[in-house]
């Protein structure tokens, strides 16, 4: 089951943004803040930096797709905002390859654990 909606506004996004609770890998920043709703709330943020308009919507479709699929194994009650970074980048990045699914769903799912907010889960 997805128990997941948008995150749209930008006061939204500014509040998650406040609190100030992040945690980052190479391609991504994750920052989260409890809503006090029984559903999760999805932001995703991929600057012009990161690439043109085909690389940042893919990218925000890996994002989505990665919640999509593992989004009964989040705490409820969560504002998840992720922001892409330059490394994301197929032209930054060292190995010069787009990212895969399971590039970005592993360094979500990391991010998701550092965080504490993925569970029922076996580790791998």
């Amino acid at each position: 089951m997805n128990n997941f909606s948008g995150l749209k506004k930008n006061n939204d996004f500014r509040a998650v943004y406040r609190k100030r609770r992040s945690k980052a890998d190479k391609y991504f920043v994750m920052y989260i803040l409890e809503n006090g709703l029984d559903i999760n709330r999805l932001g995703i943020s991929v600057s012009k930096k990161v690439g043109n308009s085909v690389i940042r919507h893919r990218l925000a479709r890996l994002i989505r797709e990665v919640f999509r699929l593992h989004g009964d194994k989040f705490n409820s009650g969560l504002d998840i905002v992720v922001v892409a970074r330059e490394s994301a980048n197929p032209r930054n990045n060292t190995e010069e390859k787009a990212l895969k699914f399971k590039d970005v769903e592993r360094s979500l799912i990391r991010l998701s654990g550092i965080h504490k907010i993925y569970g029922n889960c076996i580790s791998k």
